[in-house]
């Protein structure tokens, strides 16, 4: 049966957006190979074989990538959100685990004759002088150079990004690059330091008290955009079938203040929480994705509304929270 079938790898399928690519690709009649260091914590993998692995390791990784696939998704990495990224404490971790990571996963893909490989980068590889104005950013494509990243984390996908890039040239690959900004859905992350603001906001709000206060990092006045993970997973997807190599924003244009996501995250929640500005990691003042690029090479970009996205969200992490409290209440 597995013969018949298209395959696919997943690497990094026990991650958030991994799982929701292997249920995609498995809804599309694919047979699914993953792997990780681990199982995703909060579902059940869908993959057709999962393999526990460190994709660190060249045996490992070559073990792994035995056949052609059809396709291959590298979305393995060490990250995390600010709590992780930018205290400076695991520049070392991130830039060590996830280069090597890249240099295995497409050095192996290449000996084994497969084309084309999906690379997830990230806007925090854009300059930072390029977004200290939080009311009007600059993350249009052809901004990354002169580079100039606000942390080692950018840094290492910048790197990682001509690595693929390289190997397209010289070796007749046709790999492509996204630059993602900010995914977020259920089944995800949500506490322990690595998850992302609209996770942490969500359970800083399910846990808070009638009349309580949340902290929010700074003084709330930083932008973003976030963008949900179907339209993540439909953006790669489309990309890595294209003929348009990247690297290419895949995230929402809809620019939002921290404070104005903790105010929709409360709003969502119908709760009466105020919200304290606290010290705490921030990375840049503004970010915004510059979809121009993607709408004219693959005639698509994602149009979902963030409200919609967090309603799903927030409802997915109050049931994680109250499952965990052994349906007694919430946690304070």
């Amino acid at each position: 049966m597995q013969d018949q079938k298209k395959t696919a790898l997943v690497c990094g399928a026990g991650g958030f957006i991994g799982g929701h690519l292997v249920k995609r690709l498995k809804r599309e009649g694919f047979w699914v190979r993953g792997v990780d260091l681990k199982f995703n914590e909060h579902a059940a993998t869908e993959a057709d074989d999962f393999v526990i692995g460190d994709l660190r390791d060249q045996q490992i990784v070559r073990d792994v990538v035995d056949r052609r696939f059809d396709e291959v998704y590298q979305l393995a990495a060490d990250m995390g959100g600010a709590g992780y990224i930018f205290t400076g404490e695991n520049d070392a971790d991130i830039m060590h685990n996830s280069a090597t990571i890249n240099l295995n996963v497409l050095d192996a893909c290449y000996k084994r004759n497969i084309k084309r490989v999906f690379y997830s980068s990230s806007a925090c590889m854009y300059p930072e002088h390029n977004q200290l104005d939080p009311d009007n950013p600059n993350c249009s494509e052809d901004s990354a150079y002169p580079a100039n990243p606000d942390s080692e984390y950018g840094w290492e996908k910048l790197f990682s990004e001509r690595l693929y890039l390289a190997y397209n040239r010289n070796y007749g690959m046709q790999n492509r690059i996204a630059r993602y900004h900010n995914i977020f859905g259920p089944e995800g992350t949500w506490d322990g330091g690595k998850e992302k603001a609209p996770a942490a906001m969500c359970r800083k709000v399910v846990k808070a008290a009638e009349g309580g206060k949340i902290e929010v990092w700074g003084d709330g006045m930083q932008t973003r955009s976030f963008l949900y993970v179907d339209e993540c997973v439909e953006g790669t997807i489309r990309l890595l079938r294209s003929e348009f190599q990247g690297p290419v924003n895949i995230g929402s244009e809809e620019m939002v203040t921290i404070n104005g996501l903790a105010q929709m995250v409360i709003a969502v929640s119908g709760k009466k929480v105020g919200i304290e500005n606290v010290p705490g990691p921030l990375g840049v003042r503004g970010r915004n994705s510059d979809n121009r690029l993607i709408k004219e090479k693959l005639g698509w970009a994602p149009s979902q509304s963030l409200r919609e996205g967090i309603e799903r969200t927030y409802a997915w992490i109050e049931r994680e929270i109250l499952r965990q409290c052994g349906q007694h209440g919430v946690a304070e």
